[in-house]
């Protein structure tokens, strides 16, 4: 115990550019001096884009963080004289209140009377009937850079809706808080899931407008087709400039801190280890009834965002880490796999650590991390296991990199 305490306690301390020729990038251009003004996302460059939706009948996948510095993209194209004829939910809905996993229904937004069309229910793909009347689709999600972030699955299921019915596909893009680095074991199409589709690490280092162009050019849409994709980027951001999110991207990652953590601690969710979802701590601790290090403790509840939470009610204790220095989680630029190998050694019954139904295995995107952490690997002899796949997918990236 005090070898894993002290181990805990030292882990606290411490353009090139393809294009295919049913896609466009609008470019910006980029200075070798370094870069002092603000970011300006992608859904603010209204000169970019807005005369490419008036008049036409639009679709939007949009959720609580579709902000820009007028107000909310809906409401701010309505006013601008844009038909919205559909809005397109994600994971969490609309509005970023539903549950993680929890379906979505059906609706109309009480603001605007648009019909909300769920894609996080019954389908998480746009049907045909619902792109009937349909010009063009725009997406304007922020995402957080982590392949189990559901957000780009759902973007990838309405490229191929749109790729299908001939619609062209429309991308703001904004900022990766988590697009600095590149890391993780690449997913084996064996494993591919609405929380993994496509053979990428578990942090992918790209925006969702460089990766919308990753999956067009990789022919990762159904049967080999491409969508006309096009992709406003933002302005004054490269994958090294750190970016705060001015809004919680879903109800379980409530600040910086918990969005640094989330590659590294998503791993969890597919243990019976809880990581303080029904807190309001989620993503920066961890806890179980039966560890036997009572010095911290933290208990689960139901409440918006989390209805169910792993261990209800139930005591757990663990480890807080929500006094982690947030320019030191940003700056460390891989996964930390301490905490999933210190937890497992410390769990009472090992097997009960993981959920028995493979969850953990979507996650990690491979069957070999479970048996890694079970046959006792150290973090260095893991990691080793993934270099050439990084290699190769890193140098893949490249040829879908909007920012340097």
């Amino acid at each position: 115990m005090l070898l894993f305490i002290s181990i805990f306690s030292w882990m606290i301390s411490c353009q090139t550019k393809t294009i295919t020729t049913t896609e466009t990038v609008i470019k910006q251009p980029i200075s070798n001096k370094k870069v002092v003004s603000p970011i300006v996302i992608g859904a603010d460059q209204f000169d970019l884009y807005l005369h490419k939706l008036l008049g036409k009948k639009v679709g939007l996948v949009v959720n609580n963080t579709s902000m820009t510095s007028e107000g909310h993209l809906v409401d701010v194209l309505i006013k601008k004289g844009v038909n919205i004829e559909t809005i397109f939910a994600p994971e969490h809905g609309f509005r970023g209140t539903a549950d993680a996993g929890e379906s979505v229904a059906n609706g109309r937004d009480k603001q605007t009377n648009t019909p909300i069309f769920s894609l996080h229910g019954k389908h998480k793909k746009p049907t045909k009937d619902h792109l009937q009347n349909i010009d063009i689709i725009v997406f304007d999600i922020q995402d957080v850079g982590a392949r189990f972030y559901t957000y780009i699955s759902t973007m990838t299921y309405v490229m191929e809706a749109c790729a299908e019915e001939q619609i062209p596909f429309l991308v703001l893009d904004r900022p990766n808080p988590n697009g600095h680095y590149v890391d993780g074991p690449i997913l084996q199409t064996e494993f591919s899931s609405f929380v993994g589709l496509h053979p990428i690490p578990v942090v992918h280092g790209m925006t969702v407008g460089e990766y919308a162009k990753m999956v067009n050019g990789e022919n990762w849409l159904r049967n080999d087709i491409q969508v006309s994709l096009e992709v406003i980027p933002c302005q004054h951001y490269d994958h090294q400039r750190r970016y705060s999110l001015p809004i919680k991207p879903s109800p379980n990652l409530p600040n910086m801190r918990s969005i640094y953590l989330y590659p590294s601690l998503c791993f969890f969710e597919g243990t019976n280890c809880s990581v303080g979802r029904g807190t309001e701590q989620q993503f920066q601790v961890i806890g179980h009834p039966d560890f036997t290090e009572k010095s911290f403790s933290f208990t689960p509840i139901s409440k918006l965002g989390a209805k169910y939470p792993k261990h209800k009610n139930q005591v757990c204790y663990g480890w807080d880490l929500t006094h982690l220095d947030i320019d030191l989680l940003q700056q460390k630029e891989q996964i930390d796999l301490n905490y999933i190998l210190n937890a497992y050694q410390e769990f009472p019954n090992k097997e009960q650590f993981f959920i028995d139904n493979n969850f953990f295995e979507k996650l990690a995107g491979t069957d070999q991390l479970r048996q890694q952490i079970k046959s006792g690997w150290t973090e260095s002899e893991i990691r080793a296991t993934w270099k050439d796949d990084l290699t190769a997918f890193k140098k893949k990236r490249k040829l879908y990199l909007i920012y340097p």
